[in-house]
């Protein structure tokens, strides 16, 4: 039965089955090596699924300006590609062990075979994005990649610093998480000729549920379940990671509360996690992250107003509302 949370028996992807389809096709295609551990650790990260937003907001925004040939597929791989090739090296730099509810790559094949292949999606997603030859494309997705890499810095430089403000957490978002989302709705805002009016609507769109999902994420860390979120929850606890929820207690938590969290970023500790899960949850830290993804989610809805009704816009909407309701 479909709920509020549950993406594949969405409309969302009901209306681009055949397209997501042929996405896959091109994915299995592209990913062919020579090379027979990157086929093997390609095929493990690409097969682990995933929710594939990115692609489908390509898809749902090219649809929606009625196009109607094949370049978006290629495009929409070009994005998962991307995303991928960063999850890789992200695990790596994390030590993370878990993603998408089983290994990750580096724990599985070492930190240096999952590095090299995530370089090889990269690198083997600039040829496709080439093969298309617009050069608006190639400058959205080379400027995406770059803002990208800015943001995974950005987070590093975060890391165990408790003195991490808000506004420092959400520029970390806005490079690492929506620029990949604004990157995809512009694609396919771009291929389907749209005027540039649209085109901004289609980034703002983006911008704005790449947050609301980022946050959300930061919610689950603390209240999901492992196996529904497909990662251990507390990791980012672990990785000293000062997210919003954490950040939100430090300022409105009790003295022995901010004093607890902050030693926990510093040293990575999870071994308070009871405590630190506790303080979040009566502090209001995760209804006040929660607001704040609505808040994003409302702007993403809000951008497409201008744009003709269609099943593709109801899908896109119907994205915005699945970005804060859903549990994994």
């Amino acid at each position: 039965m479909s709920t509020a949370t549950d993406l594949t028996a969405s409309s969302s992807l009901q209306s681009i089955g055949a397209d997501m389809d042929a996405v896959n096709r091109v994915i299995r295609t592209r990913l062919h090596s020579d090379v027979p551990l990157i086929n093997q650790i390609a095929q493990y990260i690409i097969g682990a699924g995933g929710k594939r937003i990115r692609p489908q907001l390509l898809l749902l925004v090219a649809n929606a300006h009625g196009y109607t040939g094949t370049h978006h597929h290629e495009l929409a791989a070009v994005v998962e590609l991307i995303h991928t090739a960063t999850l890789l090296h992200d695990d790596v730099v994390d030590e993370s062990s878990m993603r998408r509810g089983r290994k990750t790559a580096n724990a599985l094949f070492g930190n240096a075979a999952s590095v090299l292949v995530g370089d090889f999606l990269h690198s083997r997603a600039f040829q496709m994005m080439v093969a298309i030859d617009d050069i608006q494309v190639m400058r959205i997705l080379a400027d995406a990649t770059n803002v990208l890499a800015e943001g995974e810095v950005l987070q590093l430089l975060n890391m165990h610093d408790s003195a991490v403000t808000e506004e420092r957490y959400l520029q970390v978002i806005r490079s690492k998480t929506a620029k990949l989302f604004e990157a995809a709705a512009q694609l396919g805002a771009r291929v389907a000729g749209a005027s540039d009016d649209d085109i901004e609507a289609a980034a703002e769109y983006g911008r704005s549920l790449g947050t609301a999902f980022q946050l959300i994420d930061d919610v689950l860390d603390y209240s999901g379940n492992a196996a529904e979120i497909g990662k251990n929850v507390g990791d980012d606890l672990r990785e000293g990671k000062p997210t919003l929820p954490l950040i939100y207690l430090m300022q409105h938590g009790t003295p022995s509360q901010c004093e607890l969290v902050r030693a926990c970023i510093e040293n990575g500790d999870e071994q308070h996690f009871d405590q630190i899960l506790a303080a979040i949850t009566t502090s209001g830290a995760l209804e006040y992250t929660t607001n704040q993804a609505q808040r994003a989610a409302g702007k993403a809805t809000a951008a497409l107003a201008s744009w003709p009704d269609s099943r593709f816009k109801n899908s896109l909407l119907e994205l915005s509302s699945f970005a804060v309701k859903r549990n994994y």
